[in-house]
């Protein structure tokens, strides 16, 4: 079984998007656009605050009303960031995003962001390890000849 930072290694973009506080939600929804991610790190003089999603936008800015060229990420960013250390397993962090519905997962090193780990970097992991053994499976039954 792999660890967080083994699949943030094996990631092909391992870049880590990040917004200050003070930003307005639409420039961070025109981030994450650019980017093609659901999720920005909220972040403040190297420190993270928060982590601002998509699902914080529908739920925070569509439903009550607000206007998104107006309204700041610190005002409904999660300031409760949930993070695993770079040496935890991949089932560690999927029990995580189940257990607290998350999409994605800041991942730590001590005080240092190493990366962010999405639930689709999870699941390709998660589907290259089956494969991996199932090709195992397939040369030890057939006794290596195919």
């Amino acid at each position: 079984m792999k660890t967080a930072r083994q699949v943030l290694e094996a990631k092909p973009n391992q870049a880590i998007f990040s917004i200050p506080p003070s930003a307005t939600v639409y420039a961070a929804l025109q981030l994450m656009a650019e980017k093609s991610v659901g999720a920005l790190l909220v972040m403040e003089h190297g420190k993270i605050q928060g982590i601002l999603s998509e699902r914080d936008y529908a739920r925070k800015v569509i439903l009550m009303q607000r206007t998104s060229r107006e309204t700041l990420v610190r005002e409904i960013m999660t300031t409760a960031v949930i993070y695993v250390r770079a040496d935890q397993t991949t089932d560690d962090c999927m029990s995580l995003m189940t257990r607290h519905r998350l999409r994605h997962l800041p991942v730590m090193e001590g005080d240092e962001l190493l990366g962010m780990l999405s639930i689709g970097d999870l699941v390709n992991n998660i589907i290259s390890e089956q494969r991996f053994v199932i090709e195992q499976l397939e040369h030890y039954i057939t006794g290596g000849s195919r």
